[in-house]
């Protein structure tokens, strides 16, 4: 690699890295701004801000979908709003640093769902490094002395399932295939808005999106911008840029730095106390995740074929924010 390739891949890594960095702060900025009353509303609000911008950016292309696209869009944005709902909740009832680790899961769920759709075995090395993962996961939600699992650390594994279900749908749906990345995002993100919408219009499911507008202060607005300029415009769009100037294994990798930056968020800044037991399992989790995918990275060496599936990057972690 020439001198002049690598400069220019460190300046393409280092806006990648950033958006690792977004992504494991949003959980914090996620639990600082919502409550269990307004989590509907909070995700009414912050994608009503980042839908324009990307009708706008793609409203050429977003022309080109075929109803056929359309509608496989439009299913994918029905698991995502799964997703987001999940995660949202989930952040409320637990803390920033179990959110972002537990989610992480899904780079080790994702490869073992789809061997099982192909009917393949995994690697021993690879069964190795989720065991290890989820070994972490329970003792990191332990804290300081063994209990069971919070709700909300639960509803954040169920949001790691629901985040494998969407990249196994992404992957193997034939209606979605060939569509262009920022048209499939938008789609997906507007029919995840309708739903939220819907549900927040229901009489009991907490304060419409209005009435917690007007009651946010300048602190809460500030948040609600972060999440929906840096957290889904910015990462989707670094994403689509890195993309095309690097590989999608060098975004994904980089990408995959995302729970140690919520760790670190969540105890520096959110004043999380996992105890010595859960810090020892946020490493094994850490440890766990990065194993994973260095086998998944060996198994997908050029020439070799791959026993272990690829988590997908792109749209699904942009669409999902990879983050709430």
């Amino acid at each position: 690699m020439s001198v002049t390739a690598a400069r220019r891949g460190r300046w393409t890594d280092l806006p990648v890295l950033l958006v690792a960095v977004v992504w494991g702060s949003s959980y914090l900025a996620a639990k600082g701004v919502t409550t269990e009353r307004t989590v509907l509303a909070v995700l009414v609000l912050r994608f009503a801000v980042a839908l324009p911008v990307l009708v706008v950016a793609g409203r050429h292309r977003l022309r080109a979908l075929s109803a056929v696209q359309l509608r496989g869009a439009g299913l994918l944005g029905l698991i995502l709003s799964g997703i987001f709902l999940l995660e949202t909740y989930g952040v409320v009832h637990t803390s920033a640093t179990n959110a972002g680790l537990i989610i992480s899961l899904t780079m080790v769920f994702t490869p073992i769902a789809e061997s099982r759709v192909r009917g393949t075995a995994l690697p021993g090395t690879f069964m190795a490094a989720a065991g290890l993962s989820v070994l972490g996961v329970a003792l990191l939600t332990q804290g300081a002395g063994f209990s069971a699992p919070t709700g909300g650390d639960l509803l954040m594994l169920g949001a790691a399932v629901a985040r494998t279900v969407h990249v196994l749908a992404m992957s193997r749906m034939e209606s979605v295939r060939g569509a262009d990345a920022l048209s499939l995002t938008t789609v997906q993100l507007g029919g995840a808005v309708a739903v939220f919408a819907v549900l927040s219009a229901v009489p009991g499911t907490g304060a419409s999106p209005w009435a917690a507008a007007a009651a946010f202060s300048g602190g809460d607005w500030l948040g609600l911008l972060y999440l929906a300029a840096f957290c889904t415009l910015f990462a989707f769009f670094v994403q689509m840029w890195a993309v095309r100037r690097t590989s999608p294994s060098r975004v994904s990798l980089l990408l995959g730095t995302e729970p140690v930056w919520a760790a670190a968020v969540g105890i520096a800044v959110g004043g999380d106390r996992p105890g010595w037991l859960g810090l020892l399992g946020a490493l094994l989790v850490l440890a766990g995740t990065a194993w994973g995918r260095s086998v998944a990275d060996r198994e997908r060496e050029p020439g070799k074929p791959s026993e272990v599936p690829a988590v997908e990057t792109g749209t699904e972690a942009a669409g999902a924010g990879a983050a709430v």
